[in-house]
């Protein structure tokens, strides 16, 4: 029999939640998630615990049948997938900050600023769409540093409950799209 291969994040804020997931759906993976690739024990399915910006890859090009991941990672890769389900765990927001001391005026306010992301193609693709010319700074992580340090004059960046902007100066100014946690399938997947 052929195993079901579903792709999960390694780490990070839905790690745990997916894993409990599976475990409410009966499969059991006791052997844990220490390794990155691991079979569960009562269910022909491999599970692959994957950076979850590699996951949308990964499920496209059919190394894994199904993946676990939030619905921001989808829109950033772009990538040939079904979006299956929202799984309702995982709530977070996409946001632009700034520094708190700024006067905010609307999205006018980034004209021709630097905004640094680890999400450059939502980004532009919402900027392009408003019609303001911004200068994006792609960066892996630590976002929020990124006006403190000259690097850019706001971030856009994931927000959960908006404590670590308060920790780092900054203040969040516009919603540009909510994402939660999504269950995406390869489109070539037979039923």
């Amino acid at each position: 029999m052929e195993k079901i291969k579903i792709a999960i994040q390694k780490s990070g804020r839905l790690s745990e939640k997916s894993l409990n997931l599976l475990s409410e759906c009966g499969i059991d993976i006791s052997n844990g998630n220490r390794k990155l690739k691991t079979e569960a024990k009562n269910f022909p399915m491999e599970i692959l615990f994957l950076r979850d910006d590699d996951i949308p890859q990964y499920v496209e090009q059919g190394v894994a049948d199904i993946g676990i991941l939030g619905e921001n990672e989808v829109w950033e890769k772009e990538k040939d997938v079904s979006v299956i389900e929202k799984l309702g765990f995982g709530n977070c927001r996409l946001s632009l900050a700034i520094p708190k001391d700024e006067q905010y005026t609307g999205l006018d306010y980034f004209e021709g600023k630097r905004i640094a992301t680890s999400y450059p193609r939502i980004l532009s693709n919402f900027f392009v769409k408003k019609g303001i010319n911004v200068k994006i700074e792609e960066i892996g992580g630590s976002v929020e540093i990124a006006t403190g340090i000259g690097l850019a004059d706001g971030i856009f960046d994931i927000v959960s409950t908006g404590s670590t902007l308060l920790m780092n100066g900054l203040k969040e100014v516009e919603t540009i799209l909510k994402s939660e946690a999504v269950l995406i399938a390869n489109n070539n997947l037979s039923p």
